[in-house]
Parts: structure tokens; C-alpha cells; sequence
């Protein structure tokens, strides 16, 4: 059995090579959903001067899109929204939507890439921003998607008084979510 491939170029790799290859990467999608919550329960303790930290934000978040009635996959967009601060606090927005792109709808997709913008409504003034920056998007079709997930489930997600659900109670929404890629768009 074959343990690593023999090309140092891709060019030169067979189709045998790459059947190994395709197996070894089928495993590592697999474990994509583990890899994700790791990067949520990285989270924890880390307060960033809030009242709560940001893994309690983000199940808080999860919380109240559940109570909501929001559909699963936009639970388990609302648990996830912010583990892109653990790779890039400047653009954490656009990194978990690239992470999860594979596996949710083009407006869940969209809502996630610009939360950090439209939640800016909520403080930029107070640090010298334009805090309508949002609405140089006011007419594209996912905007008041937007508006509402950053008013119902983000930014009211900081109360250390509020009963989250724990993460157990979303893991196997997240493992749904993210069983199978099913849509890709640019």
C-alpha cells in the first residue's frame, strides 16, 4: 500500500497517485466538522473584554437563531460566524464563509461574508467609523438578511444572564450541515 506519492511535481503524478490522494483528502472532509468546532472551542475563556467569552457568544448566537426558528443551516451559520477571529481577527467574516461556502446556501453564504461590516452598525461610530457603511449594500437581495442576523442573533449575543444551549445540543447540526459540499459559486 502506497504511503506517500513518488511525483515532486503534480504534473508527473498518476491516476493511481491521485486515487490514493483522493482517498486521503475524502478523510480529511470528513473530519471538517471536528476541525471547525475546534476552532470554536479555541474560543473559550477568550473574553477580548466582553462579559462573556467568545465561544459563549457564539452558542448564544446559536441559541437564539434556534429559538427563532431559523432553519438549521442558519444555526449552525449563526454557532460558527465568528471562528474566523481564531485565523484572521481582520477579516474573520470572509474566512468563515470561505471555510463553510462548500456547504451553505448562497445567502447564508453572503450573510456570513459581511457580518463584520453590518455589525459595525452597532458601534463604528464610536470609534471614528461610518457606521452606515452597510449601505453601499442596501440593494442587494441578501442586505436585510444581513440586517436581521446581526440585529436578532449577534449583536445581542453578549449577556452573561443568557441560557445557551450547550454545543452538544448543535454538533450533529453541524455534522448535517456539513455532511456533503453541495454547492459552489463565485
Amino acid at each position: 500500500m502506497m504511503e506517500t506519492v513518488s511525483f515532486s511535481k503534480m504534473e508527473y503524478g498518476t491516476a493511481e497517485e491521485y486515487a490514493f490522494l483522493e482517498t486521503l483528502y475524502t478523510k480529511c472532509s470528513h473530519d471538517l466538522p471536528d476541525r471547525v468546532m475546534g476552532f470554536l472551542k479555541q474560543m473559550q475563556g477568550d473574553r477580548l473584554g466582553y462579559q462573556i467569552d467568545r465561544y459563549d457568544h457564539s452558542l448564544q448566537s446559536a441559541t437564539r437563531a434556534e429559538r427563532d426558528g431559523a432553519d438549521e443551516e442558519t444555526i449552525v451559520c449563526a454557532l460558527l460566524h465568528d471562528i474566523g477571529d481564531v485565523l484572521s481577527p481582520d477579516n474573520h467574516s470572509q474566512v468563515v464563509a470561505a471555510i463553510l461556502q462548500p456547504f451553505i446556501s448562497e445567502r447564508n453564504y453572503w450573510v456570513l461574508k459581511h457580518h463584520g461590516l453590518f455589525q459595525g452598525y452597532y458601534y463604528f461610530h464610536h470609534i471614528n467609523k461610518d457606521r452606515n457603511i452597510r449601505e453601499k449594500f442596501k440593494d442587494h437581495q441578501f442586505y436585510q438578511a444581513c440586517v436581521d442576523f446581526c440585529f436578532q442573533w449577534d449583536q445581542c449575543s453578549f449577556d452573561p444572564n443568557y441560557d445557551n444551549l450547550p454545543l452538544e445540543h448543535f454538533e450533529p447540526m453541524v455534522r448535517r450541515v456539513m455532511s456533503e459540499p453541495w454547492t459552489r459559486f463565485d
